[in-house]
């Protein structure tokens, strides 16, 4: 793992802290899941913009009616087994 180090002003330090005490988390563990969550809102906002560039084939659209049909079987005549 590497570290990273950055600077905030102290009121943002406060909030940071504020949040993981809260949350019952390290603040490390905390800034860690904010950068990741950024990081992976970044990466998919260019996988948008490579979608709209490269559309889906022909052949890459007919698995979206497959979608439509539904569960391959009704299971709902089992929930009184589980109960």
């Amino acid at each position: 793992m590497t570290m990273l180090s950055f600077r905030v002003d102290e009121a943002e330090a406060a909030k940071v802290q504020e949040w993981a005490d809260r949350l019952g988390v390290d603040r490390s563990e905390l800034l860690r899941d904010a950068v990741r969550r950024q990081l992976n809102r970044l990466a998919s906002e260019t996988d948008a913009a490579a979608w709209q560039r490269q559309p889906l084939d022909e052949g890459e659209r007919a698995l979206s009616s497959i979608a439509d049909w539904g569960p391959a079987e009704d299971w709902t005549d089992w929930a009184h087994a589980a109960g």
